[in-house]
């Protein structure tokens, strides 16, 4: 009865931290990227250029789609999205200090399994008080053939693509 009891009380004391522990991060959420079942409808002003003050204790991240009728491409931040972009345009979000996944994923409602595989992501360095540039370029070789980096840019590229782009709203799908 005592060896019973015993082991139990040993059983407990290794079980709890284990169960303790976050959860592994589904495939879809690695590299940055959010949950796939989420989407975005995305609309696009030729004529709003804005940008953001920064904060000396956040990073300010503009992510541009370099691509004239390009498609809808999510972007996430540590394992959830925090917008999207549709053709050439741009948004920007701001990020505490620290090492951040950023990734971006093709939407696409019709060839669901396919877009999933149609993305990339990289990993920044972020410091409060400085300004990062992101680019998203669609490579298309065919149409089954689709390839897609995301990509620093220099501040001076980042400041013309902002002239040069629409700025993007998005809101969450139901």
């Amino acid at each position: 009865m005592m060896r019973t009891i015993l082991a139990a009380i040993v059983l407990a004391v290794f079980a709890v931290p284990v169960l303790a522990q976050d959860p592994p991060p589904t495939a879809s959420t690695r590299g940055g990227c959010g949950p796939s079942e989420a989407y975005f409808d995305v609309k696009t002003n030729k004529k709003q250029h804005p940008v953001a003050p920064t904060d000396s204790g956040k990073a300010l991240v503009y992510v541009f789609e370099d691509i004239e009728r390009g498609p809808t491409m999510r972007v996430g931040l540590d394992g959830a999205w925090v917008g999207a972009n549709k053709g050439k345009s741009y948004f920007f979000f701001s990020v505490d200090p620290g090492d951040h996944q950023v990734c971006t994923n093709w939407q696409s409602g019709t060839f669901k399994e396919t877009s999933k595989r149609i993305g990339s992501a990289t990993t920044i360095k972020a410091e409060g008080g400085k300004v990062y540039y992101l680019r998203v370029q669609v490579y298309e070789r065919s149409e089954q053939d689709r390839n897609v980096k995301l990509e620093p840019v220099e501040p001076a590229e980042g400041q013309f693509l902002i002239s040069a782009s629409a700025f993007s709203t998005f809101r969450a799908k139901n």
